[in-house]
């Protein structure tokens, strides 16, 4: 069979749960958001915790490669704390929990404080699993190196009788590749774009900025394409990324075939005011979209967006006005189409919007297909 990786959006309301399968069999989680009332009868978002377990028994496995968390945003996290094991507590390990072998953060999880009343909320135990990790020297990767994490950090590793620069090699900066994958070796890289040590250590932290957003590249061949993942940036720190990006010389890194968009299509992705019946992009993130190449598609991970009179008056995500944009973007780079996850192949049942990244490009795959061409899977039974 041909080589080709895949990537898989979930269904799963405002919130955010992407999958990459490489050619290899290797598999990346970013963010996780299972809803509760997803494994009733008649939510139309997906039972997200069944369908991840029965791709990985399929697969033969009980665990990720990687899991990301781009922040600590429930929509990002929520139920993930019941779903896998987590290494700092025995009872949160065995039961059916599914493994994590490497966990991916951005610093600002690792260093959010909680109040009295956050302390059994869910980013309090992935912060107490991160730090963890990170104490123990292994299976985790670190986003960026603030110095408000190295003042929490060099005075545990001193009480360890360890160098203080002993964790040096688990941190990642913005503008460098991801180690543990090659375009040689997996068809597959990924490039940091942010955050940047600023977000942590200027004042208070601010999650949607301080987030993960990666150039992921696959190669096909000699051809490469570029999916564009996103948290829930806003529009000023997409203008950081592409200025800073272009300051060193990284321009192809902003270019994509596929772009999942920032935080559920809302127009504070794409500038301070949403318009009347369309968003005006700020300049550079005018730029960014226009790196969009040939054949693009562009995905918001999000409730349905109807061009309804009402739409226009909607204060929370998704906004028609964005969406509106962001096709004009689409029109003008002479993309594909614009895709919802809770819209297909309809609002009342969506299933995963599967991507195929083969020798045709970056192209949309209705069957629902995951991992190896001969498996398809069907939508798991609900409860009650």
């Amino acid at each position: 069979m041909p080589e080709s990786h895949m990537i898989t959006f979930y269904p799963v309301g405002n919130g955010d749960t992407t999958q990459i399968v490489l050619s290899g069999g290797r598999r990346v989680l970013l963010d996780f958001c299972h809803r509760e009332k997803g494994e009733g009868s008649d939510a139309p978002e997906i039972d997200l915790k069944a369908r991840l377990k029965e791709e990985l028994a399929k697969a033969k496995r009980d665990y990720f490669d990687v899991v990301g968390f781009t922040h600590a945003d429930l929509d990002h996290i929520q139920g993930s704390t019941s779903f896998f094991e987590l290494k700092h507590a025995v009872k949160y390990q065995g039961n059916g929990r599914i493994k994590i072998r490497e966990l991916w953060v951005p610093a600002a999880m690792l260093l959010e404080e909680a109040g009295n009343d956050e302390q059994q909320d869910e980013f309090v135990l992935l912060r107490q699993e991160a730090r963890h990790r990170l104490l123990e020297g292994k299976d985790i990767l670190v986003f960026s190196k603030p110095q408000a994490l190295m003042d929490w950090l060099e005075p545990k590793l001193k009480e360890r009788g360890e160098a203080v620069s002993a964790r040096d090699h688990l941190f990642i900066d913005a503008g460098t590749l991801v180690p543990g994958f090659s375009l040689d070796r997996d068809g597959v890289e990924f490039f940091c774009h942010s955050p940047f040590i600023k977000h942590c250590d200027e004042g208070d932290i601010i999650r949607n900025s301080a987030a993960l957003v990666f150039n992921v590249r696959f190669r096909i061949g000699s051809v490469q394409y570029d999916y564009l993942a996103v948290g829930d940036a806003k529009w000023e720190d997409l203008e950081d990324i592409v200025s800073t990006t272009r300051y060193h010389k990284n321009d192809d890194r902003l270019s994509w075939d596929l772009y999942n968009i920032p935080h559920h299509c809302s127009y504070l992705a794409l500038s301070d005011e949403k318009g009347d019946k369309e968003t005006v992009p700020k300049p550079l993130v005018k730029e960014l979209l226009l790196q969009g190449k040939r054949d693009a598609y562009i995905v918001s991970s999000s409730k349905p967006i109807p061009d309804a009179k009402d739409a226009y008056s909607e204060v929370q995500p998704p906004h028609i006005q964005a969406r509106k944009a962001y096709e004009r973007a689409l029109r003008d780079v002479g993309g594909r189409k614009f895709i919802v996850t809770m819209e297909e192949p309809n609002a009342n049942r969506p299933e995963p919007l599967v991507f195929e990244v083969g020798a045709g490009g970056i192209t949309w795959q209705r069957s629902g297909s995951l991992g190896a061409p001969a498996i398809v899977l069907s939508r798991p039974p609900r409860a009650g």
